[in-house]
């Protein structure tokens, strides 16, 4: 995983800024191992899965996620099972993936 993706800041997205490239997308991805597109509703989103031995890591890791969500104001869809959390990144203003959903996978992955 990049750290220094992780260390980026979030830039504010309006409706008008650009989506990712798909070669832009493959690139960002080569730095985020277990990270995928995926469709959903129509629009690419980053997914990842985490495992835990029990649900209470599982829900701390998803308080953790969710915290650095609060601090960049950009929020994920989480589902926390026992011993398994899968998070979603994408874009809501602008229907898909921008940079930021990149950053913020980079940061879930580091709060594991």
């Amino acid at each position: 995983m990049s750290a220094s993706l992780a260390s980026e800041k979030c830039q504010v997205c309006r409706p008008d800024s650009p989506t990712v490239t798909p070669d832009e997308a493959r690139g960002l991805l080569a730095d985020l191992p277990g990270w995928e597109i995926v469709v959903r509703d129509g629009m690419d989103q980053l997914s990842g899965d985490f495992e835990f031995a029990n649900f209470a890591e599982a829900l701390a890791f998803t308080n953790r996620v969710g915290a650095l969500a609060e601090e960049a104001d950009h929020h994920p869809a989480i589902t926390t099972e026992w011993g398994r959390v899968n998070v979603r990144w994408w874009t809501h203003s602008i229907g898909g993936l921008h940079r930021n959903d990149f950053i913020m996978a980079a940061r879930a992955s580091s709060a594991a």
